[in-house]
Formats: structure tokens, C-alpha cells, sequence
């Protein structure tokens, strides 16, 4: 009996060492994941067929707004959410000459005709309003957001789900948060929010849309397992994160220039928790976050699944490891 304990803790400690190992060499081959991948960013205009010059998100901005939407295999989904986007716009612009925007979308290597519909959009609004990028082949939903934040001219740019399971209305309640706090940190400085020399993009600021004002009546509608797994998933973040976020998952955050140009030179995951690096990004720089009710519903089509979470949970602890050991450094982009 004796011998058999033995053994048993000799495959467990075998099993702790690999493990641990596995996490070490895959965070360390992950160091430089912030980097560009291998296609460039080139913005074409689809009526001349001339290359449109790229901007970069270092560069002062030419934009008040830029909303940066992923799409992978979005045929179905991403015209409506795309027309009730740019209608908004629209009416905003003609309300307020100066109000500015772009849409970038990122077609993060689809399958079917997400492209052939994004370009119709530049057609019909012009490239200067509504610009592609094309990853070639599937990166991840992290790394398409952060290739469209890197290369928008915003002031403030926002993402957002090509679903439309978020109103882009909503996108004002974030807006006004963010110049709440950003006057405010103006105010405790030298300047004055009625300086002239004053932009918003200058103050590193975030605001994180949040659905866990509907947590309850989702702990309701939800089975068991999956609240299981959902409130486990949520522990996890917390020991990576930190608290203070309570839905680090909602695809509708918006960032100041200053913030994303930090954040999105140094983010590493590509694909699901690339919200909650933000969030242990976010406090490493001392960006301000405020997490704000949206009006959020269900779209069919989701491609997160259960099987996602296991995924999500490597991804965490990938990113506890890369940042506790300083194989991921983080760079003080400014």
C-alpha cells in the first residue's frame, strides 16, 4: 500500500512538473506576441483599386471617433449591424459638423463573404469613412481588434461585435464617461479642460460596456453546469486580473488614443481572453476603467461555446505566467 501512495505521488509530481513546464516554454514562445503578424495593414479603395496610406495608432489623430469591428465568417450578421452603425453616424455628423468617425473592419481570415460585403460597404460610404483590413488567414478576435485599434485615427476609439448585440447608441454612455474623467484628470494637472491645446486623446482612459446588470436573470434562464462554469471562470479572472471589472467579456469597450496606443502595442493573446489582459494592462499603467450598463441582447450565431472555456482557462494561466516571470515585458508605449 505503501509503495502504491509512493507512486502516485511520484506520477503526481511528474504530471505538476510537466504541467508547469508546458506553461513556461508556451508563455515564453508567446513573449512576442505583440508584435505585428506577418500581414501588413493596407487599406484599398475599392472604386479607384489605388492602396489608401495606413495610418498608426502613434500617429495624432485625424478622427474624433473610430469604431473597430472583427469578422470572422459574418456574411449573415454583419450587414444589419453595419447599416444601424453607419445610420447613427450619419445622423450624428449631420447634427454635429464636428463630429468625425471612421469603421474599420477586420476580416480575421473569413471563409465565406464577409469580405465581398465589407467592401460594398466602402463603396458606398467611401473609403475615408469605412475601411477593410485583411488578415488573410484566422488570427483570433484579440489580434484583429488590436490590428484595427493600431491602425485607426480616432480620438477615442471604440470596439464592438459585428452581431450588433450591443446598440452602438449605447456607445454615448461610454463617451461621456470617458470625458467626464478625462476633464477631471485635466483639472488635477496644469491645464484646463477649456485649454485649447486640450484632446481627449491625450488622456489615457477606458470604459468597459457591461451586462452584469442582467447576470440575475441570466443565473435564472442559464443550466446549472453552465453557471458552474461561468462562476469558476469568473474566480479565475479575478486571481488574473484583479478585481474591480464584473464583466471583462462584453465586446463594447472604448479607449482614448493614449490608452490604446499602450495597451494594444503590449497585448500578447489573440483570441479569447485577450478583455481581461486589457483589464491586468489596464491597472499595470494606472488607466482608468468605468464599467457602464449597455443594452445588450442575445444574437444567434455565437461562436462561443463550453468547449471555449477550457481554452479561456490556458489562456490565463499563460498570461499569469508570461507577466509574473517578466518573459512579457511591457513596453511604456506613450
Amino acid at each position: 500500500m505503501e509503495e502504491y501512495m509512493n507512486l502516485l505521488v511520484t506520477f503526481f509530481l511528474i504530471a505538476v512538473v510537466g504541467f508547469i513546464s508546458i506553461v513556461i516554454l508556451e508563455a515564453y514562445r508567446r513573449r512576442n506576441n505583440h508584435l505585428h503578424v506577418e500581414v501588413p495593414a493596407i487599406f484599398e479603395d475599392p472604386n479607384s483599386l489605388k492602396q489608401v496610406p495606413c495610418p498608426h495608432v502613434v500617429d495624432p489623430a485625424e478622427k474624433y471617433m473610430s469604431l473597430i469591428i472583427p469578422a470572422f465568417n459574418e456574411e449573415h450578421r454583419l450587414p444589419g449591424a453595419l447599416e444601424e452603425t453607419m445610420n447613427y453616424l450619419q445622423q450624428r455628423a449631420s447634427k454635429d459638423p464636428s463630429f468625425s468617425y471612421e469603421v474599420v473592419i477586420i476580416d480575421d481570415g473569413s471563409a465565406d463573404g464577409t469580405k465581398r460585403v465589407a467592401f460594398e460597404f466602402v463603396r458606398k460610404y467611401t473609403v475615408d469613412k469605412v475601411r477593410v483590413i485583411l488578415l488573410g488567414r484566422n488570427h483570433g478576435k484579440g489580434e484583429a481588434i488590436r490590428k484595427g485599434m493600431l491602425h485607426s485615427r480616432g480620438e477615442l476609439i471604440l470596439m464592438l461585435d459585428a452581431d450588433g448585440a450591443t446598440k452602438v447608441t449605447d456607445l454615448e454612455k461610454l463617451e461621456n464617461q470617458i470625458q467626464v474623467i478625462a476633464k477631471k484628470q485635466v483639472q488635477h494637472g496644469k491645464s484646463s479642460p477649456s485649454d485649447p491645446s486640450f484632446r481627449i486623446s491625450d488622456i489615457p482612459v477606458a470604459a468597459f460596456g457591461s451586462r452584469a446588470h442582467l447576470e440575475e436573470k441570466a443565473l435564472a434562464t442559464r443550466k446549472w453546469y453552465r453557471n458552474f462554469l461561468m462562476k469558476g471562470f469568473h474566480l479565475v479572472v479575478l486571481l488574473a486580473a484583479g478585481p474591480g471589472v464584473r464583466d471583462t467579456q462584453c465586446g463594447f469597450k472604448m479607449f482614448t488614443r493614449a490608452a490604446a496606443r499602450r495597451l494594444f502595442s503590449n497585448v500578447r493573446l489573440k483570441r479569447w481572453c485577450f478583455d481581461v489582459e486589457l483589464v491586468f494592462l489596464c491597472k499595470w499603467f494606472g488607466i482608468p476603467i468605468s464599467e457602464i450598463s449597455v443594452n445588450w441582447s442575445e444574437i444567434p450565431g455565437s461562436k462561443v461555446n463550453l468547449m471555449s472555456i477550457p481554452n479561456m482557462l490556458w489562456e490565463l494561466v499563460l498570461m499569469s505566467a508570461g507577466y509574473r516571470t517578466g518573459m512579457w515585458r511591457i513596453s511604456g508605449s506613450t
